[in-house]
């Protein structure tokens, strides 16, 4: 697959992914307010929503862990960005961001005969 197939495609599922969730977080907000221990409370309302949390938290962590070092191995600057979209917006919006810039930093390093 190429570089710039892979980048639209990391570039629709961050759109998506920024699309979806604020969809039904304003959902909740209108009907139920903007305090974040409402949603919270919401959130861990049963197991199965549990279980969804802890899921996607877990992922999360590990995302952001994994793209520390590699931000950091590649030289990418401005790695900040990404746990602050990951966590204030979604992190169905911060990975595949962060994987579009690390596809297009990939590519620059390679047009300069850089990558491996």
């Amino acid at each position: 697959m190429s570089s710039t197939t892979k980048q639209s495609v990391y570039l629709v599922l961050a759109a998506i992914g920024i699309c979806s969730t604020w969809f039904f977080n304003i959902s909740f907000m209108m009907e139920n307010g903007t305090d974040i221990r409402d949603f919270i409370a919401a959130v861990t309302t049963n197991d199965a929503a549990m279980s969804i949390a802890w899921d996607i938290s877990i992922v999360a962590i590990a995302f952001l862990f994994w793209s520390y070092h590699e931000a950091k191995k590649l030289g990418m600057k401005n790695w900040w960005v990404y746990p602050l979209v990951s966590c204030g917006i979604a992190i169905a919006f911060g990975a595949p961001l962060f994987l579009f810039m690390r596809e297009r930093k990939l590519q620059q390093l390679a047009d300069e005969g850089l990558a491996k």
